[in-house]
């Protein structure tokens, strides 16, 4: 039996290439907490857990995401059997509430390990991919239309994105309609341009800006109104031809189920993180399937290294109506993979090779981590 040997965990703090405006904060940080686990025959496997803007955004923090594994997922696991990565799912499970971030890094760096001990992709483990790259889009965020719409027609014309989210929701929704629109004449039938409201409007501002931003050529809108307002979100997703999308209301499978039965939504964000990991993602997808809604690869803005394992997932999916999101290493000054997952032709392009497909650059991982990092081992006898 291979077991799990050793548990290491480490956060990475990492600038990113410009303000990143979201309605509750303005990130210019990216905070990683990753996952080496190794197991009792040499193999080593490597995860990510990764949130937005902190306590501003969920429950979760960078801080709080190493506490739960190095304090209770890490002792839960050593010693058992590393290839039985749904046991270790359903015991943590059943050992942290909530966490599913935390959880998730470790999970991928299962998964991982399992993948290049069998000699396959993640991908396979999963059923195998049907995709060999996936159209991805790109958010603006700095908030000023003139520095968006500059932004945007460089990305069309280098062929890297046409697909655009645009952050609104920290002005009136007046002045947010009127950023939009001006950004869809000025790319017009070249792009697709969405938002994202990060549930920053009441259900009266979301009527007026549903209204608004259909008009104006907008052909998305996800997460209007806080996650518990799921009766406002069946109202809007009724109400209007342009989709609403769920985003902080998908927290796992359960959430997917009562949003799918209260049709409060036309679209689900799906995020491996968000989700609780690739397994419960998994889920959630299968549920948006069952109920005939759109699909959309979402992110928290990870690494290459979480956004290599979330590529695995989606790759396997027939049909991302919606694309994906999955710009998250292009909005870091830097990389940390060996080598970067490839974004051309407004795709971005599944990684090859066994478990998921990425290897750490130590350079960059050492130049950006946070502290001396820590190891969780297994001791004989125990």
């Amino acid at each position: 039996m291979t077991e799990i040997d050793q548990i290491e965990t480490l956060t990475l703090d990492i600038p990113t290439i410009r303000g990143h405006v979201l309605s509750m904060a303005t990130m210019r940080t990216q905070t990683a907490v990753l996952v080496k686990v190794k197991f009792s025959d040499g193999s080593e496997g490597i995860g990510e857990g990764t949130t937005i803007g902190g306590l501003s955004y969920g429950p979760e923090s960078p801080e709080g995401i190493q506490s739960a594994i190095e304090t209770y997922i890490a002792p839960a696991l050593l010693g058992r059997n590393g290839d039985d990565v749904n046991g270790a799912i359903q015991l943590i499970d059943k050992l942290v509430k909530g966490n599913r971030i935390a959880k998730t890094a470790v999970e991928i760096a299962l998964w991982d390990g399992l993948g290049k001990r069998l000699g396959v992709p993640v991908s396979q483990l999963f059923g195998g991919a049907v995709h060999e790259r996936l159209p991805v889009a790109w958010t603006l965020a700095s908030g000023n239309s003139e520095t968006d719409i500059t932004e945007a027609q460089e990305m069309i014309e280098t062929r890297r994105h046409n697909i655009f989210k645009l952050k609104i929701g920290k002005r009136s929704v007046r002045e947010d309609v009127a950023h939009v629109a001006r950004i869809k004449e000025a790319v017009g039938d070249t792009a697709s341009v969405r938002v994202d409201v990060n549930t920053a409007w009441s259900l009266q501002e979301a009527r007026w800006g549903l209204k608004g931003l259909q008009e104006a050529g907008c052909e998305l809108v996800e997460q209007p109104v806080p996650a518990r307002y799921r009766s406002a979100m069946t109202e809007l997703a009724k109400g209007y031809e342009i989709a609403v999308m769920a985003d902080e209301a998908l927290n796992g499978p359960e959430d997917a189920l009562e949003v799918a039965s209260a049709r409060a939504a036309d679209v689900f964000a799906v995020k491996i993180g968000q989700s609780g990991g690739l397994k419960r993602a998994s889920e959630v997808i299968a549920i948006g399937q069952a109920a005939g809604l759109g699909l959309y690869g979402g992110t928290m803005l990870e690494t290459g290294l979480s956004t290599a394992a979330a590529l695995q997932l989606f790759s396997t999916v027939e049909d991302l109506a919606w694309g994906t999101e999955l710009f998250g290493p292009l909005l870091l000054t830097a990389d940390i993979l060996a080598e970067p997952i490839i974004y051309r032709d407004f795709c971005v392009e599944i990684p090859k090779g066994v478990g998921i497909g990425a290897a750490l650059d130590p350079d960059k991982i050492e130049f950006f981590r946070r502290d001396g990092g820590r190891t969780m081992k297994a001791v004989a006898g125990e």
